[in-house]
């Protein structure tokens, strides 16, 4: 049996640590309230209001299948690149409804286009780095 290299376990670790971070968000973005939602600038009220559902539905999926896409990298796993694709899906569906809802209500912001641009430059980063140990034979 091939020993896992380090590198991809500091990768797989970092990976799952960051969509668990990610479940997390999106499970507090989920319990937000009305009340809560009404203390927020105007700006960020209307960006609820115009999201669409199934933009929230790519959210959950991208974080959902990177976690347990990121756990079976963890575990030198092949199914793990599915999952990390439909990662991917999850993020680009999420970023096409939140650039909708930021069109429809004429507002930006740097941060979150800035964060948004990340979270999907780390999600086509893992579906490469999965790529790459799959083609070493270092997935199963």
């Amino acid at each position: 049996m091939t020993r896992t290299p380090k590198w991809l376990r500091i990768a797989a670790i970092t990976a799952l640590l960051w969509n668990v971070i990610g479940c997390v968000a999106i499970l507090a973005d989920l319990r937000i309230g009305p009340e809560q939602i009404a203390k927020l600038p105007a700006a960020e009220q209307a960006m609820y209001a115009a999201r669409p559902l199934w933009s929230v539905g790519g959210s959950l999926l991208a974080v959902i299948a990177g976690t347990f896409g990121s756990l079976g990298l963890l575990l030198t796993r092949r199914w793990s690149m599915l999952l990390l694709w439909a990662s991917l899906a999850g993020v680009v569906l999420q970023d096409l409804g939140l650039w909708m809802a930021a069109n429809s209500t004429h507002s930006t912001s740097n941060v979150a286009v800035v964060m948004q641009v990340m979270v999907l430059a780390i999600s086509i980063g893992l579906v490469v780095l999965a790529r790459r140990a799959d083609r070493m034979t270092l997935l199963r």
